[in-house]
């Protein structure tokens, strides 16, 4: 218990200490840094499940809230949280879980890619992670946590300076050891996730390629 209590705390201090210094990074003139928040849908691998636990293919809410920080024109870094909740399909044990993970990710500006459209621009982001899984209900013992690789694409549309519009596809690899006992996996998940998002990004401190 002291060593799992010892592990979050250094946990949320780094967080706060990255996103402390991403604020002071904003200050700089010629940096980009934005605030996302966005809404979508996720669908969990049925691998992740155990025999005759089975979700929903497409499950709703999934929430991602990030900070992105540009330091070179074409190269940045994003530190995101993510919040998914998915619940059994028909026919299946009743059951619902929580899926929170948290990600550092690299980000390369691709607009090159979409530059025939005006105001359009795509992102490309990958990075390591952290995934926490709290089953819900009757299974509310067998939480876990593993680590990810996520990756994914975003495209986003400036509607202003300081305002863009996103789409983000993403998949989240899961890296974990099988459920043993099997009864531990009852109501849990320790697999892949890929989600769909729709979201706003707020530049504050410029923004590249929306223009000047």
């Amino acid at each position: 218990m002291t060593s799992s209590f010892k592990l979050n705390t250094n946990f949320w201090l780094a967080i706060a200490f990255l996103i402390y210094s991403f604020s002071g990074f904003s200050q700089s003139d010629t940096s980009t840094f934005k605030a996302q928040f966005a809404l979508g849908v996720n669908s969990p691998s049925s691998s992740g499940f155990v025999e005759d636990f089975e979700s929903n293919s497409i499950n709703f809410p999934t929430i991602n809230l990030g900070l992105q920080y540009m330091f070179k024109q074409r190269l940045g870094v994003k530190l995101d949280l993510g919040y998914n909740r998915f619940a059994n399909a028909d026919n299946t044990p009743e059951f619902k879980i929580n899926y929170t993970r948290i990600n550092a990710q690299a980000v390369y500006d691709a607009s090159v890619i979409t530059s025939f459209v005006d105001n359009l621009g795509a992102f490309v982001h990958a990075g390591p992670g952290f995934t926490m899984i709290k089953p819900l209900g009757d299974y509310g013992n067998n939480k876990t946590s593993y680590l990810n690789a996520m990756a994914g694409i975003e495209l986003h549309y400036g509607v202003s300076d300081k305002l863009s519009i996103y789409v983000d596809a993403s998949y989240a690899k899961g890296f974990s050891k099988d459920f043993s006992p099997v009864t531990t996996g009852f109501g849990s998940f320790n697999g892949d996730i890929l989600t769909l998002t729709f979201g706003a990004s707020i530049s504050l401190s410029g923004c590249y390629y929306c223009g000047d």
